[in-house]
């Protein structure tokens, strides 16, 4: 008869070689949990970098600010020129992964230079942020502010935008976009209007801390 206690005893050495790796692979699956989180930009050109080589547009940028925070991310862009609030609303179902932890809304921009309703582009941004919410995405709202220039009363409507939503739906916010870059001449391209590659860096390390806070109470 064959004698088994080697296989009993390497059976009972399994189990409690397996139930002592136990607290190691819980481990394992906390780190792999507390790895980097996805954060998506949703925008317009600035997202997009017009202008500008993918290494120094805005995704990149953030993804670097965040690290120098020591802040684990993956930044995807989901910017397209010319798109207003409207347009990022319609393609929001397929810009956004699955897995995306934190969307960045930066869209008004174009809504702003082609002069529309601001009570558009605000139930156009409220539905964008309704969805995301729904789908337990964290929201970092940017606003973008309209100078007066253009009309005293439409900039006052414009500008109280972003602030309300964010109020409203209790989400994160970075009141302007262009904080710290616009009527730069040195920061911004030759159009005037887009940023260089300097003032994206100013951007973007503006920006983490906001994006950074949004990440960390994220699970």
């Amino acid at each position: 008869m064959r004698d088994t206690r080697y296989s009993i005893i390497s059976r009972r050495g399994l189990v409690a070689g397996g139930l002592a790796a136990l607290p190691a692979l819980a481990l394992a699956v906390g780190a792999l949990a507390a790895g980097p989180k996805v954060v998506t930009i949703l925008g317009d050109s600035i997202t997009a970098g017009l202008g500008l080589p993918g290494r120094e547009a805005l995704p990149n940028q953030l993804h670097l600010a965040l690290e120098q925070l020591r802040v684990p991310n993956i930044v995807r862009g989901a910017g397209i020129s010319g798109d207003t609030t409207a347009d990022g609303l319609g393609r929001l179902a397929f810009s956004i992964a699955p897995d995306t932890a934190v969307v960045v809304v930066a869209l008004g921009g174009n809504d702003l230079l082609q002069g529309l309703d601001p009570t558009r582009t605000r139930a156009n941004l409220d539905k964008i942020i309704r969805r995301l919410k729904a789908e337990h995405k964290g929201v970092v709202l940017c606003g973008i502010s309209a100078p007066a220039e253009i009309g005293a009363g439409y900039a006052k409507a414009f500008n109280a935008v972003f602030p309300a939503l964010a109020r409203q739906h209790h989400v994160a916010f970075y009141p302007n976009l262009l904080a710290g870059v616009e009527r730069r001449p040195a920061l911004l391209q030759g159009d005037g209007l887009h940023p260089n590659a300097r003032g994206v860096q100013i951007i973007a390390h503006r920006l983490a801390p906001v994006v950074a806070k949004v990440l960390k109470a994220q699970r």
